[in-house]
């Protein structure tokens, strides 16, 4: 897809437009209720779609599958993220009336950070087509992690500060309680962060790491920088409505991390095919339209086969308790 520098500038204003108007109706710290996170979050999903739809009315019908599945994918990878946001709300035990404001500050941190991700990795894919492979075997290795961790039994109930972020608490100080919305106050005439600062930050700096493997599986849908940015701020922008609407949601997804196994495994392998496929090999290519078949077909799987396997546990558990009841009696 041809994009003209025009199309970028008009492209960030557009979306920094958006912002400007979440953030505005998000200015006041309040509780988000089912009802209003679950607006806004059609909001975004309908916005995105528009989004991709203008592409394939606009004759590029290749870049529009392409936003699709590219889309599609880094929400579902979104949703992974969300179970370690509401370990960082709980590690800093964010008052329910402040969330929103740090997820809205941490998202755009996430967003600015995955520009440079993503600038980074067109650059590199330009001038070194090989990195195919690389991004291929990493999004294979990544794929058979989540299957380990998903298969063991220890579940991670803790968040744990990065480097980057204990080395700024020790150089600034942080307070010792909330005040409102403000990110730093003098204490004993000392500028120090509020802990509102420190897990916005959190919440932004920890995205770099899921970065690491959902900008190279967007780049094994399609190279289009244009794209892959696009892909990415529409799936982030709607991601703090997402979080308040199917928080309580999160545990019943058990079967997630399998999902997006099969789908990082299945990129990470068009990814190989491709590059194969650049050194002359005569191999086959996994089309778009299959690319999001596949997709949505592991998701839909997934969450239906979560969806059973958490009523099952469920009812195990009353049963349970039902029967350590009458035991007492």
């Amino acid at each position: 897809m041809d994009v003209s520098m025009t199309l970028w500038v008009l492209t960030i204003l557009g979306l920094g437009a958006l912002i400007a108007v979440d953030f505005f109706i998000g200015r006041k710290p309040h509780d988000v209720s089912i009802k209003e996170a679950g607006i806004w979050t059609v909001v975004w999903i309908v916005l995105a779609a528009l989004f991709g739809l203008g592409l394939l009315f606009a004759g590029e019908s290749q870049a529009s599958g392409e936003f699709f599945a590219g889309f599609i994918t880094e929400k579902s990878l979104s949703v992974d993220n969300l179970f370690v946001f509401v370990l960082i709300m709980a590690k800093f035990a964010v008052p329910s009336h402040l969330q929103q404001r740090v997820l809205l500050i941490g998202v755009l941190i996430a967003l600015v950070l995955r520009a440079i991700f993503i600038a980074a990795g067109a650059a590199i894919i330009a001038s070194f087509s090989w990195v195919f492979y690389i991004f291929g075997a990493f999004l294979i290795y990544t794929a058979w992690k989540l299957i380990q961790e998903a298969r063991s039994d220890e579940e991670e109930d803790e968040f744990e500060e990065n480097r980057l972020l204990k080395s700024i608490e020790h150089r600034f100080g942080v307070a010792d309680k909330y005040h409102g919305t403000k990110l730093f106050i003098r204490n004993n005439g000392k500028r120090v962060l509020t802990p509102l600062m420190v897990v916005m930050l959190a919440i932004g700096t920890t995205d770099v790491l899921f970065a690491l493997d959902s900008i190279p599986a967007i780049f094994g849908l399609t190279h289009d920088p244009y794209i892959v940015f696009t892909a990415n701020a529409f799936a982030l922008m709607g991601l703090r409505q997402l979080y308040f609407l199917i928080g309580g949601l999160l545990r019943k997804l058990v079967h997630l991390s399998y999902g997006l196994s099969v789908i990082l495994g299945f990129i990470g392998v068009k990814l190989v095919l491709h590059a194969l496929h650049e050194s002359g090999v005569h191999v086959p290519e996994i089309s778009i339209p299959v690319s999001l078949a596949v997709i949505c077909g592991v998701l839909v799987i997934t969450t239906i086969t979560s969806l059973i396997a958490s009523k099952k546990q469920a009812e195990r558990e009353a049963a349970d308790a039902a029967e350590k009841d009458s035991v007492k009696v």
